[in-house]
């Protein structure tokens, strides 16, 4: 599978002969390009830097057919937008099996982490692309049947997240590959340092996608 990673947590997954793909939070900052030829889209939750509900207006506008799935909350939301009422999101579950873009997911986890007295308290679901791990905002880590992690993209920034976390996040899911996401709010200064931390306390192999660039999975 080709990785390509964009704006903060956006990041699509592309199968080598190009007939399978699915895109996962494209929000505020994502590229508009993200979308082209896309099958299905992934949200997490519902805010906005994972989700920009004008890209997907524009996106269903020029493709009807394009699949959108998230956690019922933000399916029954979005239900309502006149560009998604022809063919509304897709409600998914925590625990639930279900296709995307031709590829085979599975949704895990179920709420947003914590910042600070409990908020947000808001649903979030990572998912499982044929062990490509996305988080969403949690470090929820998957041990059900089914849900080894090949490769994990990881939050790398985000008030509800401290460097300790995703070091030990890490450590417990185990991952083959390790790629940094959510990190629009790091300077060149602060990726570097974590990149430095990751790569020595990880115990993965760890790399730093560039905007727009690839990694293709062995």
């Amino acid at each position: 599978m080709r990785l390509t990673k964009y704006a903060h947590a956006c990041v699509r997954i592309d199968s080598p002969d190009g007939e399978r793909s699915v895109l996962i939070d494209p929000g505020c900052w994502t590229e508009p390009e993200a979308f082209h030829g896309v099958r299905a889209v992934l949200y997490t939750h519902a805010h906005a830097d994972h989700l920009d509900e004008g890209l997907l207006a524009a996106a269903r506008a020029a493709d009807p057919g394009l699949e959108v799935h998230t956690h019922p909350e933000l399916a029954a939301e979005l239900a309502g937008h006149p560009a998604l009422a022809d063919r509304p999101p897709t409600a998914v579950r925590a625990g639930e099996g279900f296709e995307a873009g031709g590829f085979a997911v599975r949704a895990v986890g179920g709420r947003h982490a914590q910042v600070i007295d409990g908020y947000p308290d808001c649903a979030n679901l990572g998912y499982l692309v044929e062990g490509v791990y996305h988080p969403g905002d949690a470090l929820h880590v998957p041990h059900g049947p089914g849900e080894d992690v090949r490769a994990l993209l990881l939050p790398a920034s985000g008030p509800w997240l401290s460097l300790r976390e995703a070091i030990e996040t890490v450590r417990a899911i185990r991952p083959e590959r390790t790629f940094p996401i959510h990190d629009a709010n790091l300077s060149a200064i602060g990726a570097e340092n974590f990149d430095g931390w990751l790569g020595e306390e990880a115990a993965t192999r760890y790399a730093r996608i560039a905007l727009g660039e690839s990694a293709v999975l062995d």
